[in-house]
């Protein structure tokens, strides 16, 4: 499993999410909306599990090193109103 539920309000997600990795999400934004999403360790993620962040807008924390799909993630879902 690549999405991670930790303590304090922060989802983690890991390495390469693939598309099943959206329902889990969504599932964690649901019942926690105020939940923040660290990308930090994110390697890669299927455009299911963007969608649900361009969704949600949550607050996103980290940068993955080298990663330049979230370049143009991170700005998108700070710009849909994300602070």
């Amino acid at each position: 499993m690549t999405v991670l539920s930790a303590v304090n309000g922060v989802i983690v997600l890991e390495g390469a999410c693939p598309s099943e990795d959206a329902e889990i999400l969504l599932q964690h934004l649901t019942s926690t909306p105020s939940a923040r999403v660290d990308i930090s360790i994110c390697e890669s993620a299927h455009t299911a599990v963007i969608q649900v962040l361009l969704a949600f807008k949550p607050r996103l924390i980290g940068t993955p090193p080298g990663n330049s799909l979230w370049r143009w993630v991170h700005p998108a879902v700070q710009a849909s109103g994300s602070i």
